[in-house]
């Protein structure tokens, strides 16, 4: 018999396989032709689903099981309904959306997520106060829903402006990039940092480092988000201050990984080598985007990358994929929530060359772009990575199906 933890998990990877199929639809329409298929609205399902459907439900899903570890009750009965709901209005922006784009049922399916994203936080908050273990990784826990509920502000503004049609470009940018910062920035980010630290932090000689660390992040996180808007006017101290949110980052970065380093043993007893290696390459695509974030704070290479789209794509892609999707396989798989495997192994190495054929195409296209290059057959290319994102993924799931049918 499955536990519910794996069963919740098994629905985390058939929506991400979801979202894989879409992404090669949207990718076949851009390299081909679907005239009955609105590319707009596809792309607001896609995104909406792989947020809510995928991500969010499998933080859901491991920080519910991080709270069965220090309780006695069944955690999972308590947070069914939320888990439910969540799914219920991810299925829901799921369909809406490439129907009517923003309309009555797709804001509404989009509202009722994040009022269940409130209740989650709240109910959450909760819990981690009732515990007897006070854990340094409940700061990272806490601040991560508590950007959730802030991301939300930008998600109600975009919402707004779709419903009345009174949609001005610059504030519109604003709000899908205030909602895009505290989603990948804060939810995502302090939700993996809890999750990992809190098999790391039973080293007591850690707790103290672990905390300026996460001061570090929690302090940039806010006026980090301006790293998404140095293309508006800025007063000179704003721009600093900016400035030392982006470098505080990457120092926090720097101190997190030479402790690691330094007790390294550590962290392979609590990380089996099984998916430590995705950890690993995780670790490796925020090193990237951090160095990233900093460069853009120079303002001509700001201007570069805000003005291109394959290189705001690439970005967003190497956060989402790169970054979380990998860290979220790896952690599974490394602490065997799901065990991993022959079958699913192959899935997820497929799924990663598909990642890194992705980057790298996007990241081809985007310096071809600096110089108004086309590049011959690019999407094409971008469509065959998709391709094999998708076929890696069915991998993983194929596998799973059979454990459960047997």
């Amino acid at each position: 018999m499955r536990s519910p933890l794996c069963n919740w998990l098994k629905i985390s990877f058939f929506n991400l396989l979801l979202v894989s199929l879409i992404g090669v639809i949207l990718r076949y329409k851009i390299a081909f032709s679907l005239p009955f298929i609105d590319q707009k609205h596809l792309l607001h399902s896609h995104s909406h689903f792989a947020f809510a459907g995928w991500i969010t439900h499998t933080l859901m899903v491991l920080l519910a099981q991080y709270l069965s570890l220090h309780r006695q009750d069944d955690v999972f009965r308590r947070y069914r309904f939320l888990l439910y709901a969540n799914l219920l209005t991810a299925y829901g922006m799921l369909i809406s959306f490439p129907i009517q784009g923003y309309g009555i049922w797709s804001i509404s399916f989009s509202t009722l997520s994040i009022f269940t994203s409130y209740v989650f936080a709240v109910m959450y908050w909760k819990d981690l106060n009732r515990l007897r273990l006070k854990s340094i990784s409940h700061l990272w826990l806490k601040a991560a829903i508590f950007f959730n509920v802030l991301s939300s502000l930008g998600a109600f503004s975009l919402a707004f402006m779709m419903a009345t049609k009174m949609v001005h470009q610059n504030w519109y940018l604003i709000a899908v990039y205030f909602f895009l910062h505290f989603q990948y920035n804060g939810w995502f980010f302090f939700a993996g940092m809890g999750l990992v630290i809190s098999r790391i932090v039973p080293v007591h000689n850690l707790h103290n480092q672990l905390k300026n660390i996460f001061w570090l992040f929690c302090g940039a996180c806010i006026p980090a988000y301006l790293l998404s808007a140095l293309w508006l006017p800025m007063h000179l101290l704003v721009y600093w201050i900016v400035v030392l949110a982006a470098f505080a980052q990457v120092t926090g970065w720097i101190l997190f990984l030479r402790l690691i380093k330094k007790n390294k043993q550590v962290f392979t007893n609590r990380f089996p080598v099984s998916g430590r290696w995705l950890l690993l390459l995780a670790s490796f695509a925020l090193t990237i985007k951090l160095l990233l974030q900093l460069g853009s704070t120079i303002p001509s290479l700001s201007q570069l990358a805000f003005g291109l789209r394959p290189i705001v794509i690439g970005y967003l892609h190497l956060v989402l994929l790169g970054i979380i999707s990998i860290f979220l396989v790896g952690y599974i798989t490394t602490l065997q929530l799901i065990k991993p495997v022959k079958t699913m192994v192959y899935g997820i190495y497929i799924l990663v060359a598909g990642i890194f054929i992705n980057e790298l195409l996007l990241m081809i296209q985007g310096v071809a772009a600096l110089g108004y290059h086309l590049i011959p057959f690019i999407n094409e290319g971008l469509l065959i990575a998709a391709l094999i994102m998708l076929s890696g993924i069915t991998l993983m799931n194929i596998r799973q199906s059979k454990k459960t049918s047997s």
